[in-house]
């Protein structure tokens, strides 16, 4: 048995951990930086809905890109440490271009290019593991790159209350520097990849465009889930934990410690099973889990069910990163993965469009907003679950004489 690559499992924490705590920052002073240019604050959440179409369209075409790229080892990583410097250029110039007044439409235009470029760090260095891993490792490997995700989470409250009052040209100096440092370190993880990597058959010259329906069911119920996870921990969590104490900062970061615990456990039945059916599965116990947090009665019961709801959506990730590799195996893991991550943007773009309409304020659909998550998650589970018992039955059948 080939030993787990775990150096490039903990590059990919640091490298997730950097990324989102980098994204944090971004959020945190972008109403100041923008008020600073002239854009009102109820503008803002249209900025980061353009951020976040860029990213559905620019993930997938990433991805894309990644898989033609790599074909030379050691290229991927040249590559995206390239777009990586054009990304962090843009991305330090923000708080920069804001203070020194010289309007809306250059420090709008250093956004597109920064959410654009950024697209460089989430699909491509992840299809690495489904490209050079040995596919029974890539679960593990998976839930050690959403780590970084999971410990963002976490301090990202706390993060918040420290540089509220800062000055930002320190913190997007900061990130934008520890995110190139970390960047350049991919093509020496991209080659003890390949230098690692399993016998496996040649990738196809030029991989197929069309979609298969596999993929298609793959990032529909992934856009449903990950609507479901915005929903919940966004809009419904807060004014449940606030039934308790008024200071919830302490109570938030609960969902990310389910989330980072949850993984790897999991990835072992993911390694067994396949990413699919974990990803049905692990949404059906995250939509009981909602149901009981909200109809708690109790702050014990709550932080149970909201770790057990974090650690259905840590699972659920997991897998899908491991569905993607599968999906795309082989040549096509990047296009695979890009869908994954252009799904979560969709997600978040869906949610942030319905809070900038008012649609999640309305008190007549406040019922509605309580039990959605657990309706998309259930939805988007039956479909999983289905989709894999069907497939496993085709699959019996022809294996029969």
């Amino acid at each position: 048995m080939r030993p787990i690559p775990q150096a490039a499992g903990f590059y990919l924490t640091v490298l997730e951990l950097v990324f989102a705590l980098g994204w944090t920052v971004y959020v945190i002073y972008l109403p100041r930086l923008a008020a600073s240019v002239g854009i009102s604050g109820s503008a803002v959440i249209i900025i980061l809905m353009l951020d976040q179409a860029i990213f559905t369209v620019t993930d997938f075409a990433m991805g894309v890109a990644a898989d033609k790229v790599s074909r030379l080892i050691g290229r991927l990583g040249h590559w995206v440490a390239a777009i990586t410097l054009v990304s962090c250029a843009a991305f330090i110039g923000l708080p920069f271009v804001a203070g020194a007044g010289v309007g809306a439409t250059t420090f709008l235009a250093l956004i597109v290019v920064w959410a654009a470029t950024s697209s460089a760090l989430r699909a491509p260095p992840l299809m690495l593991l489904g490209k050079y891993a040995a596919r029974p490792a890539i679960p593990y490997l998976a839930s050690l790159a959403m780590l970084g995700l999971g410990i963002a989470g976490a301090v990202s409250p706390y993060l918040a209350m420290t540089l509220a009052k800062q000055d930002p040209r320190l913190p997007f100096a900061i990130a934008s520097i520890a995110l190139v440092l970390t960047s350049l370190a991919l093509v020496k993880v991209e080659r003890a990849l390949a230098k690692q990597a399993p016998a496996k058959s040649e990738p196809p010259q030029t991989v197929d465009r069309a979609v298969p329906a596999s993929v298609v069911m793959f990032a529909l119920t992934t856009v449903i889930l990950a609507f479901g996870f915005q929903l919940h921990f966004f809009f419904n969590s807060p004014p449940l934990f606030k039934h308790f104490t008024n200071d919830i900062s302490v109570l938030m970061p609960v969902f990310w410690v389910g989330f980072s615990v949850g993984m790897f456990p999991a990835s072992l039945i993911t390694k067994r099973w396949g990413g699919l059916p974990v990803m049905g599965a692990a949404g059906l116990i995250g939509a009981i889990a909602i149901v009981v947090m909200e109809v708690s009665g109790a702050l014990g019961l709550a932080v149970v069910a909201q770790l057990i709801a974090g650690a259905a959506w840590g699972c659920i990730l997991m897998s899908a990163f491991a569905a993607a590799a599968a999906l795309g195996y082989t040549g096509a893991e990047g296009k695979t993965t890009g869908v994954l991550f252009s799904a979560l943007a969709l997600a978040t773009f869906a949610r942030m469009a319905a809070s900038a309409s008012g649609a999640l304020n309305d008190p007549t659909l406040a019922p509605l907003l309580h039990w959605a998550p657990t309706v998309c998650w259930a939805i988007a589970a039956a479909i999983l679950l289905a989709f894999s018992v069907a497939r496993r039955r085709r699959a019996a059948g022809t294996a029969l004489p």
